[in-house]
C-alpha cells in the first residue's frame, strides 16, 4: 500500500512539474520543473529498487544535463531574452494540436502493431533480470539501442557548441 501511494505522489510531482515546465514564461523556472521532473522519475526507479537506474537519472540528467541546460541559458545575453515576447496564434495552436495528435496515433499504431501490451502483461508475473536491460540498452544488434544513444550524444554535444557559438561575442571590426 505504501508503493502505491509513493508512486501516486511521485507521478503528481512529476505531472505537475512537466505541465509547469512547459507552461512557465520564465526560462530558469522551466529548468526547475524540468530538474524536478527527473527527480521524480529517478523517485520511481528507486521505488522500482532500480538503485543503479536511479542514481544514474540523478547524478547523468538531474545533474549533468540540467546544468548544461541553465549554463547555455546564462550564455545567452539579457538583452536577447527581453525582447523575446511570444504571442499565441491560433494557427499555431491548432498545428501544434495536429501534430500532438498525429504523435499519438503513431504511438498506439506502434504500441498495438508489435503487440507490446501482451508482451508487458505476459512480463510482468517475472521480473526482467538487469543483464537482460543493460544488453538491450547498449547491444549493438537488432532492437538494441548502442547507435541511437550515441546519436543523442553527438546531438547534445552539438547543441552544446552551437549554443556557445551563438552566445560569443564576434569582434567589430
Amino acid at each position: 500500500m505504501a508503493n502505491i501511494v509513493m508512486f501516486c505522489i511521485l507521478a503528481a510531482v512529476i505531472l505537475g512539474s512537466a505541465v509547469m515546465c512547459v507552461m512557465t514564461k520564465r526560462i530558469m523556472r522551466a529548468a526547475t520543473f524540468l530538474l524536478f521532473v527527473l527527480f521524480g522519475v529517478a523517485g520511481i526507479y528507486f521505488l522500482l529498487d532500480y538503485t543503479f537506474l536511479g542514481t544514474a537519472q540523478i547524478a547523468v540528467y538531474a545533474g549533468g544535463i540540467t546544468m548544461v541546460y541553465i549554463f547555455a541559458i546564462q550564455l545567452v545575453s539579457k538583452q536577447t531574452l527581453q525582447g523575446v515576447v511570444e504571442r499565441f496564434k491560433g494557427s499555431r495552436v491548432l498545428g501544434g494540436a495536429v501534430v500532438s495528435l498525429v504523435g499519438l496515433a503513431t504511438v498506439v499504431v506502434v504500441l498495438l502493431k508489435n503487440r507490446f501490451i501482451d508482451f508487458a502483461a505476459q512480463s510482468a508475473v517475472g521480473e526482467i533480470p538487469m543483464n537482460t536491460i543493460g544488453t538491450a540498452l547498449l547491444g549493438s544488434e537488432k532492437y538494441q539501442y548502442v547507435l541511437p544513444f550515441e546519436f543523442i550524444s553527438v546531438f547534445l554535444l552539438a547543441c552544446i557548441i552551437g549554443g556557445i557559438m551563438i552566445a560569443r561575442k564576434e569582434d567589430d571590426k
